[in-house]
């Protein structure tokens, strides 16, 4: 009889961490959601940024094999 209530009251601490845990990640994952949901990702750089992309002004067009060549050879 013992060894049945101990068994009981020993599952339900298991579950009762298990549901404390599980509510804590919720909680923290809305936490984390609302912290960035109005993080602007695109604005203009702040500072000295340079631009990484430039058109070299080549007036050639490249198919789409040509292009993946290009890039495999100079990587570009």
């Amino acid at each position: 009889m013992k060894k049945g209530v101990r068994l009981i009251i020993h599952t339900v601490k298991v579950f009762l961490l298990f549901t404390l845990c599980t509510i804590l990640f919720y909680y923290g994952m809305i936490w984390v959601h609302q912290e960035y949901q109005n993080y602007q990702k695109y604005d203009e750089p702040d500072g000295s940024a340079v631009k990484v992309f430039e058109d070299a002004g080549d007036d050639k067009f490249l198919s789409g094999y040509e292009r993946f060549i290009y890039f495999f050879l100079n990587g570009e």
